[in-house]
């Protein structure tokens, strides 16, 4: 099994920034893309940005050029660092991995949330 354990959300202030973390661990060979999801209250999760070492990065209209999403494959970590921050930016953020394992199909992993509210 993989385990994601995401980590930084908070209570900020419009226009501040957060850096969300997210680490894997246990059983697998490499992780492929990895990527960070946004689901507000009452929306369904949608797609903010991702990473894949070989054919780089995408975000989302709505945070191009103020989110910055990063990985560090020696820590298994993937980090989310988010500028500019604005109310509509709030909902619970998970972070998601596809993992290659030995003899298995690849297979996405989730975390389980970290919130993150843009409030005055």
């Amino acid at each position: 099994q993989v385990q994601l354990v995401e980590s930084g959300g908070g209570l900020v202030q419009p226009g501040w920034s957060l850096r969300l973390s997210c680490q894997a661990s246990g059983n697998f060979f490499s992780l492929s893309t990895m990527a960070w999801y946004a689901q507000a209250a009452g929306k369904q999760r949608e797609l903010v940005a991702r990473i894949h070492t070989g054919t780089g990065t995408y975000y989302a209209d709505s945070v191009q050029g103020r989110f910055t999403i990063s990985r560090e494959n020696g820590k298994n970590t993937v980090y989310l660092q988010m500028n500019g921050l604005k109310p509509e930016d709030t909902a619970v953020y998970f972070c998601s991995a596809d993992a290659v394992r030995l003899g298995r199909p690849l297979t996405t992993y989730w975390g389980q949330g970290t919130q993150v509210t843009v409030s005055s």
